[in-house]
């Protein structure tokens, strides 16, 4: 499999909310993701919606670009397809993977540069 297969014709949608990506000293039940590992818990949320006594750090401003695709575990290859992309681009992401699919989160002031570029790579972009 190509991952330029899946990038012609494919779906992007980018949220219409605003995310921070926070380091925290729990997790959050209404988070769009937690990630917890060994030495701490980040959560990615929509902005101002997590209980902000657990905030360590934040880093704020990214918006969320999501595959709207399945993409099979076979795949090899498509984030580092995406990120080298966007990295050409001078584009920093944070990237988060469901069972079926993909998602990058970019800041907003890259936003139209990362959404340009992957429209070159065949995506359709819904914003």
């Amino acid at each position: 499999m190509n991952p330029a297969d899946f990038f012609e014709g494919g779906t992007v949608t980018v949220s219409d909310e605003t995310y921070t990506v926070y380091k925290t000293t729990r997790r959050d039940p209404g988070a769009f993701a937690t990630i917890r590992d060994e030495t701490e818990t980040t959560v990615v949320a929509e902005t101002g919606t997590i209980d902000e006594s657990t905030v360590v750090e934040a880093e704020h401003g990214w918006k969320r670009l999501t595959f709207e695709m399945v993409l099979p575990f076979e795949l090899v290859g498509f984030l580092a397809a995406v990120a080298t992309a966007l990295a050409e681009e001078d584009v920093s992401i944070f990237a988060l993977s469901s069972y079926s699919t993909d998602h990058v989160l970019v800041k907003e002031a890259d936003l139209a540069a990362a959404t340009r570029k992957l429209e070159t790579l065949g995506c359709v972009v819904e914003q």
